[in-house]
């Protein structure tokens, strides 16, 4: 099946992965519309680029469809996909749109619970820098071009493969790349064993190599299934069992370093300009799939080193008053306690500020307790309530819950629902040298500017 070279529409064209197809197609000739509840930068940027757009969802939006694409954020009953049902028009998911766009292409698919976003950037950084010009579709903008989204003249098409709607088992990818297997999106997964089924089956629909992380079991387990004999595997990370493994880890000024080793042979020593040891690893599993296409890893190394991050990763929005205040889309305790973890780091002998606002309320339910370990590594905790657009509510899940569980642990801990009077809290909690951080899903970007306008203002009292 090939799609029509017009007459295609998307339904939440605003989204991260939707915008980044619609970018690809756009840069590889289709004339597509899309739709979306509120207009944004991104629906913006698609304008630029000649892409017709709609704010808010009517029927006469698909008037001139043959084709509509489908974010999975949006429900069977929106008015657009019931009227383009009832004219029978194709209607595909997202996951279907990437099966039928990547059929022909050789697909590098990073997948894994944690780390997708940044591991699919920096991939494509690397190779990039070796004269290359992969197509790409990743969860976030890169701070280079400021696109999630490109289609190049190179063969190999580079994606983040999402499991929360299990669009990765779409992909059939030429190398795979599992980054760590955690319970998550329960809401869509019955378990942590059906989990690790979803990436068994991405496993072995990798046709030449697969990166796994040596550092976490579930990866290691699926990689050693006697049904993936055929593929060639590269583990990475700290561990002595990893076959490219991260050594003498260190901070230098604003860089993070290490020194690599392949198969206990330095090949070169990693500098990055994003914190943290899960960055490290992000970082060295680009550089396995790299090395998996036949890469020099002298090459990928250096091209890593001009890495500035992804937007809501550890992303820089500002200083007011002495205090820096970064934006993180962290949203899975795992994350949080990375997250923080860097942070720390970066901050030195200043307060790190967290301002976290818990994104659904069925994770809540499920991980409270890591929720609130994780967060009493910051120094000042601020909880807004859960953010869950369209779910049922469960009692002892909202914000409040979080902030009591850090309460047994940390007296500086506030649940505060007001995006308001956060940022009032944060201006009087900070002082020259501490940094703000800005944690979770859902609208918490709006929040991390409010701060530094709020905290340049205290400068100037």
């Amino acid at each position: 099946m090939r799609l029509p070279k017009s007459g295609i529409h998307i339904v939440g064209i605003g989204g991260a992965g939707m915008s980044a197809i619609a970018r690809v197609l756009v840069g590889n000739g289709y004339q597509i519309t899309g739709s979306d509840a509120k207009d944004s930068k991104r629906l913006l940027a698609l304008q630029q680029l000649g892409v017709k757009v709609f704010v808010g969802h009517f029927p006469e939006n698909v008037s001139n469809a043959q084709v509509v694409i489908s974010s999975t954020a949006i429900p069977d009953e929106n008015i657009e996909l019931v009227t383009a049902r009832a004219k029978g028009l194709m209607v595909l998911n997202r996951a279907q749109a990437l099966s039928v766009m990547l059929a022909d292409q050789k697909v590098i698919a990073i997948a894994g619970t944690h780390g997708k976003t940044t591991t699919t950037s920096m991939t494509t950084i690397a190779l990039q820098h070796l004269g290359l010009d992969p197509s790409f579709i990743i969860g976030s903008e890169l701070n280079e071009t400021g696109s999630n989204g490109h289609f190049g003249e190179s063969d190999l098409f580079i994606v983040e493969a999402d499991e929360s709607d299990r669009t990765f088992l779409s992909l059939n990818p030429e190398i795979g790349i599992i980054t760590n297997i955690e319970a998550d999106h329960l809401d869509r997964w019955e378990s942590l064993n059906e989990i690790k089924r979803g990436f068994f089956e991405f496993a072995r629909a990798c046709k030449t190599g697969l990166v796994v992380c040596a550092d976490d079991a579930a990866a290691i387990e699926i990689a050693s299934a006697k049904e993936l004999s055929n593929v060639s595997v590269i583990s990475y990370g700290f561990g002595a069992n990893a076959k490219l493994r991260i050594t003498n880890q260190k901070i230098n000024t604003n860089f993070w370093q290490a020194d690599l080793l392949l198969d206990g042979e330095t090949i070169g020593q990693l500098v990055l300009q994003v914190p943290g040891n899960h960055n490290l690893l992000n970082a060295t599993a680009a550089i396995a799939a790299g090395i998996l296409l036949g890469h020099p890893p002298e090459k990928l190394i250096e091209g890593l080193k001009k890495f500035t991050g992804t937007r809501r990763r550890f992303e820089y929005r500002g200083i007011g008053n002495g205090v820096k205040v970064f934006d993180d889309y962290a949203h899975h305790p795992t994350e949080v306690r990375a997250t923080l973890t860097a942070a720390k780091t970066v901050a030195q002998e200043g307060s790190v500020i967290v301002v976290f606002q818990p994104f659904r309320y069925y994770r809540v339910n499920a991980f409270l307790t890591e929720f609130a370990d994780a967060l009493q590594l910051a120094d000042k905790v601020i909880v807004l309530e859960t953010y869950a657009p369209g779910e049922q509510a469960i009692p002892g899940s909202g914000g409040a819950a979080v902030a009591a569980a850090i309460t047994a642990r940390n007296s500086q801990v506030v649940f505060e629902p007001s995006f308001l009077k956060v940022v009032d809290s944060v201006c009087e909690w900070a002082t020259p040298g501490d940094i703000v951080l800005t944690l979770g899903a859902g609208d918490m970007a709006m929040l991390a500017p409010e701060i530094v306008t709020g905290l340049q203002r205290k400068n100037n009292e």
